[in-house]
């Protein structure tokens, strides 16, 4: 049976006060509108809960019962509305994010900060976890959505894009391949190569955007973040192939970015969530205010 809920405020204020004449003027009602719907709510219930002559109204056993139980489920309903109510107007409350370190590191920050200034007392908890990592942790339902580069066909997930971020070449201002404008994948082939670990995300878009090619990067310095790799360049190591959102925003004393061509390696930035999961009022303004910011898909 499908609940009718104007039905059941109308038995519960009729019962209260005692009287159509006074429920009808606490609901904004006109009584023919008020007894239609105790009529209606009988009627899907199968039994009479009030009883009714000229001279008096009264709940029958079965309405009595029911008067109490109704009553209890009403007031449950309306201290969780208020409570949401509550928390959508920055009274309090928690979200937590699963996020990869480029997100955690480069753009999320700002999000962040916006959050907070319209919502100063919700906590905000961090999880900064690898793809995989952040995967499961969305999965297992420990961060209520994950921003992340993998996910898009894992079928218990959403993923909905958020930007795309190409791979570039960062290397020394006195490398050879510094004097290029663009440079093809196939001519970091003869220099040292610097990669990340095969567990990251960023790792696993290369390895299969890259395995076609006849003439490709070799690594020989592998690291487990980004920033490492971007160290080992800047020393003289080797160079790099990193998301542009990781490379150190305006001009460095000693790297230069390139275009990476031939292909053109992008990786999507996405939020994952669970298939069918409704986030929290609090994760709801979280990602309100991440979509205007980066929202590019």
């Amino acid at each position: 049976m499908k609940t009718d809920l104007d039905g059941l405020r109308a038995f519960v204020a009729v019962a209260e006060l005692g009287s159509f004449h006074g429920a009808a003027d606490m609901l904004h009602l006109s009584q023919p509108a008020l007894t239609r719907r105790i009529q209606k709510l009988e009627a899907a219930l199968g039994v009479q809960l009030i009883e009714r002559d000229t001279r008096q109204l009264r709940l029958s056993s079965v309405g009595r019962d029911f008067f109490f139980k109704t009553k209890r489920l009403l007031d449950e309903l309306d201290a969780a509305v208020m409570g949401i109510r509550e928390l959508a107007d920055r009274a309090a409350g928690e979200v937590t994010i699963g996020a990869v370190p480029t997100a955690t590191y480069y753009f999320l920050p700002k999000v962040i900060e916006d959050f907070n200034s319209q919502f100063p007392r919700i906590r905000v908890r961090i999880l900064d976890l690898s793809a995989n990592d952040v995967l499961e942790a969305v999965k297992r339902g420990q961060a209520e959505f994950g921003i992340n580069l993998l996910g898009a066909q894992e079928p218990d997930l959403e993923f909905e894009p958020l930007l795309r971020d190409p791979f570039v070449l960062v290397c020394r201002k006195d490398h050879p391949l510094a004097g290029l404008e663009r440079v093809g994948w196939a001519e970091l082939a003869p220099y040292r190569f610097i990669t990340v670990g095969r567990l990251s995300g960023n790792r696993i878009i290369l390895d299969a955007a890259l395995a076609g090619l006849p003439v490709r990067p070799r690594w020989f310095y592998e690291v487990q973040h980004l920033s490492t790799s971007l160290g080992l360049v800047e020393a003289g190591l080797g160079v790099a192939a990193v998301p542009q959102l990781a490379v150190p925003t305006g001009q460095h004393a000693v790297l230069v970015v390139r275009p990476l061509v031939e292909p053109v390696v992008t990786r999507i930035m996405g939020i994952l969530r669970r298939h069918g999961a409704t986030l929290s009022p609090a994760a709801q303004q979280f990602h309100r205010i991440l979509k205007s910011r980066w929202g590019s898909g």
